[in-house]
């Protein structure tokens, strides 16, 4: 059996829509959804036992609600949950270890007004060892939210030709084809560091026409391969003079998903978000998806 997709709630709203968003990529990809609730032991030494047991109880109910209203919603999924007593960045990263994608939502529960993404899920997408999609507090309508029609709206990822990131290629590509979406692949470039000395006058029109064709040779190569294994998707390149995170920004307005890589090093005992992945979880309304790569 394939890897289940797990979702994250505590019972707020944010995180129930979370696991929609979950439970029809888990119908999508014809696996399991396992919802995962945190209910870590109250602070303090003497905490009376019936507290704990009632803790216990309203975690198991709310976990009971979410699965019936999923079923309900989707008849055809298998759901499961587990009320685990790990806090909750701890509980979800372990739950990762099992899954074949973890979603979470930008914010729970906590937090407060104005906050674009909490602290669970960053720490979810820093170190997950599976891909994790964030789910934005305010998703545009009809884009990456479930409202909009299969294939209106576009699969978007950021990569760097320069450097190696299979995993990310590979899970946009089969995203777009699960959901007959076209690919938007967008490459950030910027002048060599020669050209913007401080001996350099001015960059010429012909200098900047021969970078960017560089550049476009460099990320339709770097798709070419991807193109082969998925050919029913339609994907096209987009180069621009941009920073990465604008860059991606911009081309994620009317996505279905914004997908973009984080680095592992194995010698590091915790996951790092780079800049750029940190910056489009905080202003994309779209969700996004993290993959970790080893490039």
């Amino acid at each position: 059996m394939s890897l289940p997709v797990m979702v994250g709630i505590d019972g707020s709203e944010r995180s129930l829509e979370a696991a929609d968003w979950a439970a029809r990529e888990a119908a999508l990809r014809d696996v399991p959804l396992r919802l995962v609730h945190a209910s870590p032991p109250l602070p303090g030494d003497t905490v009376p036992a019936s507290a704990v047991e009632t803790l216990h109880h309203v975690g198991e109910r709310m976990l009971q609600r979410a699965i019936a209203g999923l079923a309900a919603r989707h008849p055809d999924l298998q759901v499961q949950g587990e009320l685990t007593a790990d806090g909750p960045a701890v509980a979800l990263l372990a739950a990762a270890r099992s899954a074949g994608l973890l979603v979470v939502g930008a914010r729970g529960s906590g937090g407060f007004d104005g906050l674009a993404i909490g602290s669970v899920a960053l720490r979810a997408a820093a170190a997950a060892t599976c891909p994790v999609v964030v789910i934005p507090a305010q998703p545009a309508r009809g884009f990456g939210d479930g409202t909009g029609a299969p294939g209106d709206a576009a699969v978007v990822v950021g990569l760097d030709a320069h450097r190696p990131a299979g995993e990310v290629a590979d899970f946009a590509f089969a995203a777009a084809d699960a959901r007959g979406a076209r690919l938007r692949a967008v490459q950030a470039w910027a002048f060599p560091a020669e050209a913007v000395s401080p001996r350099t006058l001015f960059v010429t029109g012909e200098d900047r026409a021969g970078w960017e064709d560089q550049e476009v040779l460099r990320l339709s190569d770097a798709l070419r391969v991807w193109q082969d294994k998925y050919p029913q998707v339609t994907a096209r390149g987009d180069v621009v003079l941009l920073h990465p995170a604008q860059a991606l920004l911009n081309a994620s307005r009317q996505a279905e998903r914004l997908v973009v890589g984080r680095r592992t090093d194995p010698r590091a005992p915790e996951g790092r978000l780079g800049p750029v992945a940190h910056a489009v979880l905080h202003h994309s309304r779209c969700p996004v998806a993290v993959v970790p790569h080893t490039g």
